[in-house]
């Protein structure tokens, strides 16, 4: 077993924010997978499917791989990120996400 962590960060938009949260979001990627423990980080977009018939209204969804705790706790302290989500989801007068929810796993199953 490994100590990676894997991050599941969902968003959804305010109404008539979607292009320009995928736009914020996207430009997180290249800044992010510079840092060092980062494995993956990818911004993914909801599909409509007929094998997911259960659309959720988290339709962005950043799938992140990381080395270790210690790094994914670096990256949260990123000012990029701490920025980002103090101005896009916490301000009331800048915020452009709806909702937003972030899970951590690890594949330590013991």
């Amino acid at each position: 077993m490994s100590s990676k962590i894997y991050c599941i960060a969902e968003m959804c938009a305010k109404t008539g924010f979607e292009a320009e949260l995928l736009a914020k979001l996207i430009a997180l990627e290249p800044l992010t997978l510079r840092e060092d423990g980062c494995i993956r980080y990818r911004v993914t977009k909801q599909l409509a499917h007929s094998q997911a018939p259960t659309q959720s209204k988290f339709n962005l969804v950043f799938n992140e791989e990381w080395a270790n705790l210690e790094a994914f706790e670096k990256h949260c302290q990123q000012p990029y990120i701490i920025e980002f989500f103090t101005k896009y989801v916490e301000d009331p007068a800048t915020a452009i996400v709806e909702d937003c929810q972030v899970r951590i796993f690890t594949d330590e199953l013991a």
